[in-house]
């Protein structure tokens, strides 16, 4: 399957207020796209379309939770009535919680439900009724955390194996009913984001990404890619594949990296802001694509980009997984 260019395209992006989502809106509206952004920010929102206007592109704002379903539909009746329908939609909201799983209240652990799994769910859903005919394309943000676990991020991990199980489970049935939309899994690695400034925090310290950190444009990218010219599942970053193929060998081996990766998620020297976005945006970090990061950020992946190139994929895929064989070759498979 293939679509229109994305010039001739209606893109709808949740979670658009900051990082990834952010960058994606602004790339498509550079390429011609008319851009519907979508966040719980709406004032960050508008100031991101003015943005957008002044330099050209054209973008409207709908300020809506997407853990609530009647928001996602005006979503959708928005972009209908300003631009005449979507051609791709791209479920990209999403946050975290840094924690120890019997640590985080009951209401924490169904706030991140509610927005990274049903937010999904209800974006999926109203998008598939919207393209049914018209066809077009449907973009979901999983993880690495789609394939992998991480120590205090657990109700993090569980809801992108969720996004991926239901993603997998809609694309199936989309096909029995011979439907013209694509289905399209992205799942980022470690991205420079305002995301763990954003996380509710039960840690003692302010939490951090474990390296290798990527730019957020080279997501982007992916999601674009994916609006035009579709593919299953799209891996950012050659680390995460690397994990993901090494966890496949040596699931066992995986689980002793526990210690090093609960290290790399604290930093050592930053203020411990507990709150985050979780139930209430935060106005200081919307508007900004990249958070601060304490490690180098990657401008590209070269495994991504060749990726996005079948005749390439097959040689990367197979060089990951010699890599990933020799890294965990001391674990044992359990």
């Amino acid at each position: 399957m293939r679509h229109k260019s994305l010039a001739d395209q209606t893109i709808v992006i949740t979670g658009a207020s900051s990082g990834i989502g952010l960058a994606t809106a602004r790339m498509a509206a550079a390429k011609g796209a008319r851009v519907v952004l979508a966040a719980r920010s709406g004032a960050a929102l508008d100031a991101i379309v003015a943005d957008i206007t002044r330099e050209g592109g054209q973008a409207v704002a709908v300020g809506a939770d997407v853990g609530e379903r009647a928001e996602v539909e005006e979503i959708a009746a928005r972009a209908v009535a300003e631009f005449g329908g979507v051609d791709t939609w791209v479920n990209n909201a999403g946050l975290t919680i840094y924690g120890a799983l019997g640590d985080v209240s009951e209401e924490d652990h169904e706030r991140l439900l509610r927005t990274n799994f049903w937010g999904t769910v209800n974006g999926s859903l109203v998008a598939v009724e919207l393209m049914r005919r018209r066809g077009g394309a449907l973009i979901n943000m999983g993880s690495v955390a789609s394939d992998l676990a991480f120590p205090y991020q657990g109700m993090y991990s569980a809801s992108k194996h969720a996004v991926k199980g239901f993603t997998d489970a809609l694309r199936m049935e989309l096909r029995l009913a011979d439907a013209p939309i694509s289905v399209t899994l992205i799942k980022p690695t470690s991205i420079d984001t305002p995301l763990p400034r954003r996380a509710r925090n039960y840690m003692d310290r302010e939490p951090s990404l474990p390296p290798p950190v990527y730019r957020a444009e080279e997501v982007a990218r992916a999601i674009l890619h994916a609006a035009v010219r579709p593919q299953r599942d799209i891996v950012v970053g050659g680390a995460g594949k690397l994990f993901i193929a090494g966890k496949e060998f040596a699931p066992g081996a995986y689980d002793h990296l526990a210690g090093q990766i609960a290290a790399f998620q604290k930093r050592t020297m930053a203020p411990r802001r507990p709150a985050g976005a979780l139930h209430t945006p935060q106005q200081d970090d919307t508007g900004h694509v990249h958070g601060d990061q304490p490690f180098p950020v990657l401008r590209r992946s070269a495994y991504t980009r060749a990726s996005l190139h079948p005749l390439a994929t097959a040689s990367a895929v197979v060089g990951l997984g010699l890599a990933a064989a020799t890294l965990l070759r001391p674990g044992r498979r359990s």
